[in-house]
């Protein structure tokens, strides 16, 4: 095509293929060095096990010392239970270190610390010891820290072989890793008697990971030094409405106190976000809100009971009730709300908290409105 065959379209469709390319590339950059880092972590903490003159003093509370240490310094997401991964990290990948020659040439030395050299023999638990795997740079160019994380719980080599290769093949997100190996994946290809269909069964029902799921990833914000609202925020319109449900629910006059958004939690050693944290000075107890928007599905409300019991085991201090938990879900012409009491047993209180709660129908009119005005608002775009 001659430059004078170009239109307006191509233009656009190049500056979208542009930002594309280098999104991913940025994407890319950043999981390496976030995974080179947790790698070399992992090694500065053998080789002190191994030699470290002064090691015999912190004994077998050295990792627990360090992670005191570290978060003393201002570092994040280092604590006892990460130091540990990473160490695990650095074990069972040896091979990684074969990649990183251009790397290492620009990385400082710390002291009488030297950079790793390349193992003679892999560690035991490598799967780099089992023919046909994946080459170590594949494996930092395609696969996040998170998917290391989740392999990593696999102990049987070829069984982490055979997901590492599948993520490969697949690009799946780590989300998708998770349902996968929760799914029994491996075991079922097992006792197929047509693995390869059943591999194009999974891989076309799959979940792709693209550059957002890089970015969103709580290693990488850590990373990045990144606070979780500025890459956790959803759609357009999500945000929007969480806008006006804020304001909506602390203009009701019920006693809504407004004290997080997106609100942190880890729960079995994973992240979740609490769109909208209160504290209700009448109630005395934390209301959690989520909004979903999108129809109602039984794992929306899982979570949002996951949330409330966190904030009962954790968040309560003496005088507290327990806490509650608004769940809503929106699409267009459509609203529902429901609560969540998890592990209330007390009708005295589910009644106080009916009374000094808004109705749920006053939850779905606020939302149909909300719905509206914001539709408005953007050409008349639906949910």
């Amino acid at each position: 095509m001659s430059s004078e065959d170009l239109i307006f379209e191509d233009l656009v469709a190049a500056i979208e293929q542009t930002h594309a390319a280098f999104a991913t590339r940025a994407a890319k950059a950043v999981n390496i060095s976030l995974t080179l880092r947790n790698w070399f972590i992992g090694h500065r903490i053998a080789e002190y096990e191994l030699v470290g003159a002064d090691r015999a003093s912190y004994g077998e509370g050295l990792i627990e010392q360090l992670a005191d240490r570290l978060g003393q310094t201002g570092l994040k997401r280092l604590d006892a239970r990460e130091l540990r991964r990473f160490v695990q990290f650095y074990r069972a990948y040896p091979q990684i270190r074969e990649a990183l020659s251009p790397v290492l040439a620009s990385l400082p030395e710390a002291g009488p610390y030297t950079l790793p050299s390349i193992r003679e023999t892999p560690s035991p638990e490598s799967g780099a010891m089992l023919p046909g795997g994946p080459g170590p740079r594949l494996l930092l160019e395609r696969l996040s820290f998170s998917h290391f994380a989740e392999l990593l719980q696999i102990e049987a080599p070829l069984k982490r072989l055979f997901y590492e290769v599948e993520t490969l093949r697949g690009n799946w997100s780590v989300r998708e890793l998770k349902r996968q190996i929760a799914t029994q994946y491996f075991e079922r290809s097992g006792l197929s008697t047509d693995q390869d269909a059943l591999a194009r069964l999974t891989h076309r029902q799959a979940e792709p990971q693209s550059p957002q799921h890089v970015i969103r990833d709580p290693y990488v914000f850590e990373f990045l030094g990144l606070a979780p609202q500025e890459v956790m925020t959803e759609r357009k319109l999500e945000d929007a409405l969480l806008d006006r449900l804020q304001q909506f629910l602390i203009e009701l006059g019920h006693g809504f106190c407004f004290e997080a958004r997106q609100k942190r939690v880890l729960i079995g050693g994973e992240h979740g976000f609490i769109d909208l944290v209160f504290y209700h000075r009448v109630l005395k107890c934390h209301v959690l809100v989520e909004l979903k928007n999108d129809a109602f599905r039984h794992e929306h409300l899982g979570q949002l009971n996951a949330y409330v019991g966190y904030y009962r085991q954790h968040e309560m201090t003496q005088g507290d009730q327990p806490p509650v938990g608004i769940l809503l879900c929106t699409q267009k012409n459509h609203e529902m709300v429901q609560y969540a009491l998890a592990g209330m047993t007390n009708k005295l209180f589910v009644s106080r908290y009916q009374l000094a709660l808004p109705a749920a129908s006053e939850m779905e009119a606020f939302l149909r409105r909300a719905l509206g005005e914001l539709g408005a608002d953007d050409g008349g775009a639906g949910v």
